[in-house]
């Protein structure tokens, strides 16, 4: 008896184990806004790419979901900046999902539906150039480079973009059709292996299942290599510094500059803006050293004037 009773308490303590791993690395990795109820379950209910004050917003911006690590800094020294404005509402989902809303005029996630237009919406080069014409202002104000994020202690031995081709290799890829930064991934394939190397991870990978391509990339990718369930995402080199920035264990892996791309990211303020006045600030903003700073220290760089 008491041999069975140990047995059962090893399994329940494995269990418990289990679920705790289950949402060790969940977000939001942000800091939540201060509220009388904090209801915020991991896995569950629990939405980290929307942010601050939904009802009668003065300012709503739509950012490229990889951008999610500098909300919290930027928004808090706006606010100390432009005191005027209190209630400011994000997002950060990809960005060809904002465009989409953008352009649809509505969001639903799970049982709530959003249709703000955005005042701001920021993206890569691309996205911003074919829609321009939703835009009477547009600025560059950060850029960012490709880098591997592989597990710590790289258990796969990653070294380089060719080593993603083994099928011994499982791949979280962002799904070029709403992340832009799918297509520059695929522009360092080129770079390093012509189509071939574009076809293996692209389509027989794909195939096989060791390419994964991912639905909300920013978040997903860190999350698969958190929790087994990828060795290896390309990813961008600020996403891989803010994950290190948190103590998760991760690692990255450079990707040499002959075999990079930069990307220019771009803000545009929206014609329809429902806040003009808070658009124009909030532009001006974001080429102010204070922004730029806080780019800076998760990773970005910034264009040279």
């Amino acid at each position: 008896m008491k041999r069975l009773l140990r047995s059962i308490l090893v399994l329940l303590v494995g269990i418990n184990a289990v679920h705790a791993q289950d949402y060790q690395f969940h977000p939001p990795w942000n800091t939540p806004p201060e509220s009388a109820v904090n209801f915020t379950i991991p896995g569950i209910d629990n939405i980290p790419d929307l942010y601050g004050e939904i009802e009668n917003p003065q300012l709503v911006i739509f950012f490229a979901g990889n951008q999610f690590m500098v909300i919290d800094d930027l928004i808090k020294t706006f606010k100390k900046e432009y005191p005027q404005y209190e209630r400011i509402f994000v997002e950060t989902l990809p960005p060809g999902i904002l465009a989409k809303q953008i352009q649809g005029g509505s969001l639903t996630i799970g049982n709530l539906k959003i249709t703000h237009t955005p005042d701001v919406y920021t993206a890569g080069q691309r996205r911003i150039t074919e829609m321009g014409d939703y835009f009477d202002q547009t600025i560059t104000y950060a850029t960012n480079k490709l880098t591997l994020m592989v597990p710590k202690g790289n258990p796969k031995n990653i070294q380089s973009l060719r080593d993603l081709q083994r099928k011994d290799v499982r791949i979280s890829m962002p799904n070029p059709a709403w992340e832009g930064v799918g297509e520059q991934i695929k522009t360092a394939y080129r770079k390093v292996g012509g189509e071939e190397l574009v076809r293996t991870i692209m389509e027989e990978k794909v195939a096989d299942k060791t390419t994964y391509l991912t639905k909300i990339h920013h978040r997903e990718s860190p999350l698969r290599i958190l929790e087994g369930h990828a060795d290896v995402a390309p990813v961008w080199y600020s996403e891989a510094a803010f994950q290190k920035m948190i103590n998760h264990p991760i690692e990255s892996i450079t990707i040499p500059d002959n075999e990079n791309i930069t990307a220019k990211y771009m803000a545009g303020k929206l014609k329809k803006s429902k806040n003009k006045q808070a658009g124009i600030d909030f532009m001006a903003y974001l080429q102010s050293e204070s922004a730029q700073d806080i780019y800076k220290k998760y990773g970005f760089e910034i264009p040279k004037k």
